[in-house]
């Protein structure tokens, strides 16, 4: 590509805006290769390329299940690209014909970024699958790019970003007497972005060491307190006498004492935000500990050691959690962390 090529902009159309046109099965290489570039964090291989360009082309007809916008750029190259693909879910008042649309990828070529191309494709994408009764999105983005999104009509983190829109035609939603607009619960749900609650124990011996138990799984995090995800419909005090009973076979009675909340905001690899919840499970005599029978498909070692011997052996994030929980025992204050899992 010559120097002119490179900084020419996109064909406008009469408006004067980047002519935006609906992809082909012709533009399914195109595409595919735009993802390697500029979405994929290792661009794929020649092979792999000719793989996916395979599979897109036919879903790019009328009968296929996948919808794209670009805006051509020179020398046969796409400036810009939206690609979503259309799936069926059970049916709800808010997506009545119970289809939803993923937007897989979008991308603009560096040559022509920061032009507004990005809006117009995801535009013309959105308003090409609401004429069709789609009404669930859904995106995966990067926190650069969410603002975007968000006004588009999306919401939630960028690891899963979601929006209910209705074409047109359909019934507008119903306004509350103050002019807000009221939303049904099940179309509100779609928006909140998901979350997994957990709960952990803070347990010492007499001395007050606390107890770690070595994980056989988790490399990174090698030493956990007594805990792990709740269950459908458990309560967080019962999924840690649960966690207890499972983890070291005693019992603990309680009653619930909350020595720290412990947030941790979604990652690449974690699409999810976190909720931690310490509980307080007591000062176990040498009887009890005499007692401990660890799970062997999930720990292996229980140790119970100095807050400064614990330091050299837990990762910063971890430490800094069982040194919160030490602090709320003494102090009676609970602790609030909100930078877990993010170093």
């Amino acid at each position: 590509m010559n120097s002119d090529a490179n900084t020419s902009a996109a064909s406008p159309d009469a408006s004067g805006q980047p002519a935006v046109r609906a992809a082909t099965a012709a533009d399914a290489e195109a595409i595919c290769r735009m993802r390697s570039a500029y979405v994929l964090s290792t661009p794929l291989t020649d092979a792999w390329l000719r793989q996916c360009s395979d599979d897109l082309a036919p879903r790019l007809t009328p009968a296929g299940d996948a919808r794209a916008y670009v805006i051509d750029g020179p020398d046969s190259m796409l400036a810009a690209c939206a690609l979503g693909l259309v799936s069926p879910v059970l049916p709800a008042p808010s997506y009545p014909r119970g289809l939803s649309a993923r937007v897989q990828l979008v991308a603009t070529h560096p040559d022509h970024r920061r032009r507004g191309y990005a809006r117009a494709v995801v535009s013309a994408l959105l308003d090409r699958l609401t004429a069709e009764d789609v009404t669930l999105f859904e995106l995966h983005t990067s926190p650069e790019a969410a603002p975007l999104y968000r006004q588009l009509g999306f919401s939630g983190s960028p690891a899963l970003m979601r929006m209910t829109r209705r074409s047109d035609s359909a019934p507008p939603p119903a306004e509350t007497s103050s002019g807000s607009t009221w939303v049904p619960p099940e179309q509100h749900a779609q928006t909140l972005p998901p979350s997994v609650t957990f709960v952990c124990l803070y347990v010492t011996d007499e001395d007050e060491r606390p107890l770690g138990l070595r994980s056989v799984y988790s490399p990174s995090h090698p030493w956990h307190m007594i805990g792990g995800a709740l269950d459908l419909g458990e309560t967080p005090w019962a999924a840690a006498v649960r966690e207890c009973r499972e983890e070291t076979g005693l019992d603990i009675a309680g009653p619930p004492r909350l020595l720290a909340t412990v947030y941790g905001p979604p990652r690449d690899r974690r699409p999810y935000s976190t909720i931690q919840l310490v509980f307080d499970g007591g000062r176990l005599s040498d009887d009890q500990i005499q007692r401990i029978v660890l799970a062997p498909n999930e720990h292996d070692e229980a140790r119970f050691l100095s807050l400064d011997q614990w330091q050299e052996l837990m990762p910063a994030t971890d430490f800094t959690r069982l040194r919160a929980a030490a602090e709320a025992r003494r102090t009676g204050v609970a602790a609030y962390l909100d930078t877990w899992g993010t170093a």
